[in-house]
């Protein structure tokens, strides 16, 4: 079992990633967001790994509860909020920061709507808000304000700009600390002015931008995507390849089968030039990924072999380019690791 698919996680990576954050973010604390187990990472493993952050973030109840039975004592951040006086009593039990983003809960966290459109309160509802929490007996213990950016994957997008200045002409007389930046806010080129920040796609090493690597940013993959060969063949010219005969070979082809598919979380139209790395080789997927399986063609490659290890990528292979092979982005990859696929210290 050890030879085939397995996610390995870099703890070094995630922390030296977080040292990058914490020096570009000019001296704001860091929200580490663990949400979707950790961006496919392991949501307990990711945690204890990133303890020198100034909380975690999450985005529901379930994830938060899973950190504290794993011993997490530190703050943790609802993202989603809650949705019962139960999950209320919960909350509050485990002592969670709760972000509110309807006027129906005891909240923390005060989430205004600039123009993502999804939760949060809008500038003009907002001084309601703030005054019927700064009514409620008794207090909130602490009260803070954040919104979230929606176009900040482009570094000098006006639509980032327009959103901060929304934010900023609602509470840039009030005394509360606030959150903006998310990844691309952290590294984009639009000033924010944080007390805190949440990144998530960094801390896993994968670039928010669609025209800057990772590497260009100081940041190094946590997740190494890793199986092995477990078949060889040999396809003579015009033969096909896979489901559908979508690939058919140019000429006489030495095609490695490797045990990773689709029900791993491997996108089914990874293909079409998609490389993996074969012992460290680039070499391009062929025909179309299967649920167990996916062929690749080593042809101009030496010495393949049962057990021959494949990365799908990790180090040596930015997720982003195989983000961008299957048509999506770095995060949905990650995220979608099935939960059959080990997660192991690297």
């Amino acid at each position: 079992m050890s030879g085939l698919i397995r996610a390995l996680i870099d703890s070094h990576a995630l922390r030296h990633n977080l040292r990058v954050i914490r020096a570009r973010a000019g001296g704001a604390q860091v929200i580490a967001v663990v949400k979707a187990n950790a961006y496919g990472h392991g949501l307990v493993g990711t945690a204890l790994a990133l303890d020198d952050a100034d909380a975690l973030a999450v985005a529901r109840l379930e994830e938060a509860l899973a950190l504290r039975r794993a011993g997490v004592g530190g703050r943790i951040l609802l993202l989603e909020g809650i949705f019962s006086p139960a999950e209320l009593d919960e909350a509050v039990y485990e002592r969670l920061d709760l972000v509110v983003h309807e006027a129906m809960i005891c909240p923390l966290w005060l989430k205004i709507d600039t123009g993502m459109n999804r939760l949060g309160f809008a500038p003009r509802e907002f001084a309601a808000a703030l005054a019927r929490v700064r009514n409620l007996r008794p207090a909130p213990r602490e009260l803070r304000l954040m919104t979230h950016l929606s176009c900040a994957n482009e570094r000098e997008d006006q639509v980032t700009r327009a959103q901060v200045e929304r934010f900023h002409a609602v509470t840039h007389r009030l005394d509360y600390e606030v959150s903006v930046a998310n990844s691309a806010g952290i590294f984009g080129a639009v000033p924010l002015g944080c007390h805190w920040v949440r990144p998530g796609l960094a801390l896993y090493g994968a670039s928010p931008f669609a025209d800057c690597s990772a590497e260009s940013l100081g940041l190094r993959p946590a997740m190494t995507l890793t199986s092995s060969v477990i078949a060889v063949r040999r396809v003579g010219r015009g033969e096909s390849v896979g489901y559908g005969g979508c690939w058919v070979a140019p000429r006489e082809s030495v095609i490695a089968i490797v045990a990773a598919g689709y029900g791993d979380g491997v996108q089914r139209n990874l293909a079409a030039r998609a490389a993996v790395l074969v012992n460290g080789a680039r070499a391009t997927i062929v025909g179309r990924v299967s649920m167990d399986m996916l062929a690749v063609d080593v042809s101009t490659l030496h010495g393949v072999r049962v057990g021959t290890p494949v990365v799908l990528w990790g180090e040596g292979l930015p997720v982003e380019e195989a983000a961008e092979h299957a048509g999506t982005i770095a995060y949905e990859l990650l995220c979608r690791v099935s939960a059959r696929v080990p997660i192991e210290p690297r």
